[in-house]
């Protein structure tokens, strides 16, 4: 049975889809079989996957209403891992939901028919917290959380813990935080630094040892609708989510602990951002 991944943090412009797209094809390339489920309205995964997400009918609006099968929905991207596709329908998908039985468990329902197909399924998740999120909470065995080493990096990870703790009590006992991951990350930069050193010092070892650069071949790859593994494999980007995937498949051998050493920081002087 695969293991299923949340990618969420309700605070927006922190990495999820980003993070969710190129772990996706970073652990493809490790040979492990690998489905991305977009979960998003903006349905930015699926466009960055290769998928034109205007021509993506039918897609996760329908699996959530019970109106297809979801084998009929999953599509096989350049990038060697499969995808559910999403769009604004998943929206009108969420509002027909508020009023229907087990409204919180649709997707996890929907992803115990194949979830024997493949390794690992990620979920990237809206910025919030509303019906689509617990679904994707509800379903998951762990929960990615990107964080941005910003000043307000720590505000907001409450609310979510939060909705994890209720989760956990009403709906998923066995959710787990996989790991908070620092995205956006500069070493030259002092409040990086300090607000890194904070996550370290709160959350202890669930802080993931990779750290994401800012990186500006990662921010070019979505509107090539290529992940940075096939766009730029060689750019600090790609060699950053190959650590993470690395970093991921070790935890789920160890029981989630990573063996410890230092942060692998990708980042090589003046010229980190631009390759």
């Amino acid at each position: 049975m695969a293991r299923i991944i949340a990618v969420a943090n309700q605070k927006g412009g922190v990495g999820k889809t980003t993070t969710s797209v190129n772990l996706a094809a970073a652990l493809a390339a490790a040979k492990r079989k690998v489905l991305l489920v977009d979960l998003d309205p903006q349905g930015n995964a699926t466009m960055a996957s290769g998928v034109d997400k205007r021509a993506a009918k039918p897609n996760g609006c329908e699996v959530l209403l019970d109106e297809v099968a979801i084998e009929d929905v999953i599509v096989r991207t350049e990038a060697g891992y499969d995808l559910m596709p999403g769009n604004g329908d998943l929206t009108a998908a969420e509002l027909k939901l508020m009023d229907a039985i087990a409204r919180e468990t649709r997707l996890k329902d929907q992803l115990a028919k194949i979830s024997g197909n493949y390794d690992i399924i990620l979920v990237d998740c809206p910025p919030s917290l509303h019906l689509l999120t617990l679904n994707a909470l509800a379903a998951a065995d762990g929960l990615l959380i990107p964080v941005q080493c910003e000043y307000f990096a720590l505000e907001g990870l409450s609310s979510l813990l939060d909705t994890v703790k209720a989760v956990r009590q009403r709906l998923n006992p066995k959710l787990e935080i996989e790991g908070l991951l620092r995205t956006m990350y500069d070493v030259r930069n002092n409040l990086g630094n300090e607000v890194s050193a904070q996550l370290t010092q709160h959350f202890g070892d669930k802080v993931l040892r990779s750290i994401i650069p800012r990186n500006v071949r990662l921010a070019e790859a979505p509107s090539h609708g290529q992940p940075i593994h096939l766009y730029d494999r060689g750019s600090r980007g790609a060699i950053a989510y190959i650590g993470l995937a690395g970093e991921i498949i070790r935890r789920e051998r160890n029981g989630g602990i990573e063996p410890s050493g230092a942060a692998l920081v990708v980042d090589a002087g003046p010229d980190a951002a631009a390759s």
